[in-house]
């Protein structure tokens, strides 16, 4: 079984930065890419950021210029990085995981979520 566990979440003033971890842990033989969604109120989950490896980053046009996704592999966490936030970004941020288990069974895991909330 794998788990995701988020962390780094809360209110922040517009333009204030907020750090944002996901630890994966359980019986991972792999992993192939990890990323950040969100969902803000009343609208779909999207995609915010996504890492294959250092060099292998793709980024949503929201997110360009201000957060920074990174992994570190030998803990199996991933990062979100968030500066100079907006009223916007407010959404509950999802970790996501693909990942293959020790029973060579490959499966996209989520998170519980962490609000985000920024104020005007």
């Amino acid at each position: 079984q794998v788990q995701l566990v988020e962390s780094g979440g809360g209110l922040v003033q517009a333009g204030g930065s907020l750090r944002l971890s996901c630890a994966a842990s359980g019986s991972i033989t792999h992993i192939y890419d990890m990323g950040w969604y969100r969902q803000g109120p009343g609208k779909q989950r999207e995609l915010v950021a996504t890492i294959i490896s250092v060099s292998s980053t793709r980024y949503a046009d929201s997110a360009k210029g201000r957060f920074t996704i990174s992994v570190d592999n030998a803990k199996n966490t991933v990062y979100l990085q968030m500066n100079r936030l907006k009223p916007e970004d407010t959404a509950i941020y999802y970790c996501n995981a693909d990942i293959q288990t020790r029973t060579f069974v490959r499966t996209v895991y989520w998170g519980q979520g962490t609000q985000v909330t920024v104020s005007s």
